[in-house]
């Protein structure tokens, strides 16, 4: 594999034995057997369809900010998009965005081009291509408000379009969610506004989330989906489950929702918080939590 993927990619791309807490925002993890840094399409089409055809597991990585790696590793290939997959276009009132390029980037340049409709991305970590996967949100905004159009490319290394109506998209849900594509680029449909007011925003969104969420620790954010008619940290809180600990995780004494590395948590206790915090709640409150977070490896 080493020789067919240094000819697709420059040898500097790629990484062997790579430990995946350098990844994620957890920073727990153990190694992956290969990780590729991919600049463009044309070696993402040609790495996918020999990935395909050999039988190779693969892991699309966006910016690791919605990820549990095991702390055995994976036995896979992780492929990331490197720096040469983000770029950012505007065209009037429209953005044209690469999957590897950040949403708060987007969000910040949006507001630099004075278009709104993008604020509630602001303080999100994550990439494009996993904020339109996981159709990502915040503040009452969500990715399926201004997603126009996706452009995705299957295991074959086919590329194809898929429009806002045929994205599916739902809570912290889209179709490619469970499809094996790779989103390539977006375009987002954005409206002209005044600059001040939009940065206002997006301050006022900053100073929330610092005021509600624990970003002083590594974290990936709320560890589990919104149920109907609750609200997960609530559950937790009211299953008397903040500040409880499995080695160094801990559910945030901050904002119950998080699950925070206090220093030298490992996947293993993120994952058995995990699990102790749902049957709590659902001892508690007849309520299943389910994850938000994706699960990389063997636990």
């Amino acid at each position: 594999m080493k020789e067919y993927v240094a000819s697709i990619v420059p040898v500097e791309n790629i990484r062997f034995r790579e430990p995946m807490r350098n990844h994620t925002s957890f920073r727990t993890g153990g190694e992956v057997d290969c990780m590729i840094m991919i600049d463009n399409a044309q070696q993402l089409g040609k790495l996918l369809n020999y990935l395909y055809v050999t039988g190779n597991d693969y892991f699309l990585l966006g910016n690791g900010t919605n990820l549990l790696v095991s702390d055995k590793g994976y036995d896979g290939v992780v492929i990331k998009f490197g720096p040469k997959m983000s770029r950012i276009h505007v065209d009037g009132e429209r953005i044209y965005v690469q999957a590897g390029a950040l949403l708060s980037q987007t969000a910040k340049r949006a507001m630099e081009e004075g278009l709104t409709g993008m604020e509630f991305a602001a303080g999100i970590p994550g990439s494009i291509g996993g904020g339109i996967v996981m159709n990502a949100g915040a503040f009452d905004g969500e990715m399926s408000q201004i997603v126009d159009n996706v452009t995705v490319m299957n295991e074959s290394g086919e590329i194809m379009e898929l429009t806002r109506d045929t994205m599916e998209f739902g809570y912290r849900t889209s179709v490619i969610k469970n499809r094996s594509f790779a989103v390539l680029e977006a375009e987002l449909r954005l409206h002209k506004g005044d600059r001040e007011e939009i940065c206002a925003r997006m301050e006022d969104f900053t100073a929330r989330r610092k005021a509600k969420q624990p970003l002083e620790y590594p974290s990936a954010g709320s560890v589990f989906k919104r149920p109907e008619g609750y609200y997960a940290g609530k559950l937790i809180m009211d299953s008397g489950l903040r500040g409880c600990r499995v080695g160094g995780a801990q559910v945030s004494e901050k904002h119950c929702g998080f699950i925070v590395n206090t220093g030298n948590a490992t996947s293993e206790d993120i994952a058995e918080l995990m699990d102790e915090v749902r049957e709590r709640v659902k001892e508690r409150f007849r309520v299943t939590l389910e994850p938000e977070i994706v699960k990389l490896g063997d636990f």
